[in-house]
């Protein structure tokens, strides 16, 4: 791989689709032979840890170093427009909490990590439009297992030429984050309930891009805020780089250490961002890759077989309940050392059998980056009650399974980073339970109640939100979802 130059290209994790320049991978989402979308060359990103103290400047030039076709100008002030609504002026604050960090991305306007991309990727993909398809209408297709519907919702609803359809599985979800969607609903954006998980909605997505991509009217055509688009990645790996200049400034990032991340883990695509930095020069360490108990990742990275055979559980970290991890198969390709056709049958097994397993060159070159670890309720729980009775702090259930196993995790040298997904507000049963506060419940705000019990402050994207009636929810059967994107997508 040319590592000299920025890239001009994007190319398919399969190799059964012809190479694309950047805003147009954007716009597409995925290849058209199905595969992920990856950079078809690596740049050094260690000097852009200089500019960890303003997260704008450092976006703005990881855009213009990966989107180098699009109006460097634009890209910009896309970049200075994606971090105007966070809560937090540093938009992605680093905290010690006692002896380690906590890297906090739930400062956006949906208070969710998702929004650190997603309030980008939509200015990204109106310039990709402007530029390439100025005349084409785009539905954006997601499926969520809690903030990527609240998140694409929200940065959709600023995006002309788009509209946002997104599918979550009914009762899969927690009550804040069904609220969030409902209250996004409108003319540009809807969220439709399904009778399944996570995975049939992933699925009923996939299979509406590849049944109707091409019956779609004239002028008409579909994209994803899916961490499938490789935008989602590219505003992802800036929290990385300004986590470890932040690091560096303060002084708990020394010269011939690394910095460990450990990342509460669904999709795949939150850690995948950290590896490809690591690939392009930062001081990243090991990736800690935590599991809940469905435990289909960390199974895979201890075990070099990925079997989505099983039932799949529903617990108190709802994004992190899946079975099928779309980013992977980017992970993959690096693995079999940008073999396309390898990585192309381990999908086709995957979904034909619903298993493979990788040879021993590769899972060489995963346990060099990547520990799969898995924790469960209960000890997110624990973790919940034992950080805040020790430091006043407040974790939401998934970023408390990746506290769990930061505790048991073997020392390194290293600085540690637990990389915190979403606000605990977004979680009020969960937290009083852990807390042993059931009575918060009982009050018609739970989030006002928690808020009075704490001290801490409710989000702004979050306040007044329990209270509010929103309409009813859209429920389908997965089996229909394809016919459901066809009756939206005619009536838009």
């Amino acid at each position: 791989m040319n590592t000299s130059k920025p890239m001009t290209h994007c190319i398919s994790t399969r190799g059964n689709s012809p190479s694309v320049l950047p805003g147009q991978a954007l716009l597409q989402g995925a290849a058209r032979d199905g595969g992920l979308f990856l950079m078809d060359r690596l740049v050094d990103l260690s000097p852009l840890m200089a500019l960890h103290h303003d997260i704008t400047k450092l976006a703005a030039k990881v855009f213009q170093l990966f989107l180098p076709d699009l109006d460097s100008e634009l890209v910009t002030k896309a970049a200075q427009q994606a971090y105007a609504q966070f809560e937090h002026p540093d938009a992605a604050p680093l905290k010690q909490v006692g002896e380690d960090f906590i890297l906090e991305l739930f400062h956006g306007p949906t208070a969710a990590f998702k929004d650190l991309a997603l309030q980008a990727l939509p200015l990204l993909m109106a310039i990709a439009r402007l530029q390439y398809a100025p005349d084409t209408g785009y539905t954006v297709l997601a499926a969520t297992s809690g903030d990527t519907g609240s998140a694409a919702m929200s940065g959709f609803a600023r995006a002309s030429g788009f509209h946002a359809l997104v599918y979550y599985p009914q009762g899969g979800v927690s009550p804040v984050q069904l609220q969030q969607m409902l209250s996004l609903c409108g003319e540009q954006a809807r969220a439709i309930g399904i009778r399944g998980n996570f995975d049939d909605a992933q699925a009923g997505v996939k299979a509406a891009f590849s049944a109707l991509r091409h019956e779609l009217p004239r002028g008409q055509a579909f994209s994803s805020a899916n961490s499938i688009n490789i935008g989602r990645l590219l505003a992802q790996m800036v929290y990385y780089i300004k986590a470890c200049g932040d690091l560096r400034a303060k002084g708990a990032l020394k010269d011939g250490q690394a910095v460990d991340f450990v990342v509460p883990s669904g999709n795949f695509g939150n850690i995948l961002a950290g590896y490809l930095v690591k690939k392009m020069g930062l001081p990243v360490g090991q990736l800690v890759c935590v599991s809940n108990a469905n435990t289909v990742l960390a199974d895979f990275l201890n075990t070099g077989v990925y079997d989505r055979r099983r039932v799949l559980s529903k617990t108190q970290s709802p994004s992190m309940d899946i079975l099928v991890s779309s980013n992977l198969e980017r992970l993959l390709y690096y693995a079999a050392e940008e073999d396309a056709q390898k990585v192309a049958a381990f999908m086709d097994e995957l979904n034909n059998k619903g298993v493979y397993a990788i040879d021993e060159a590769m899972r060489r070159h995963i346990n060099a980056h990547f520990v799969g670890v898995s924790r469960d309720d209960a000890q997110g729980r624990a973790a919940i009650r034992t950080v805040y009775e020790r430091h006043r702090y407040l974790l939401d259930p998934h970023t408390a399974l990746a506290y769990a196993a930061l505790k048991q995790l073997p020392s390194t040298g290293n600085p540690k980073v637990v990389v915190a997904t979403a606000s605990p507000f977004k979680f009020p049963r969960t937290l009083a339970q852990a807390l042993g506060r059931e009575d918060l419940l009982a009050d018609n705000d739970p989030l006002r109640a928690l808020s009075r019990a704490t001290g801490h402050p409710i989000p702004r994207a979050l306040q007044g939100l329990m209270g509010q009636a929103f309409g009813a929810e859209t429920i389908i059967d997965a089996q229909d979802l394809v016919r459901d994107v066809q009756r939206r997508v005619a009536a838009w």
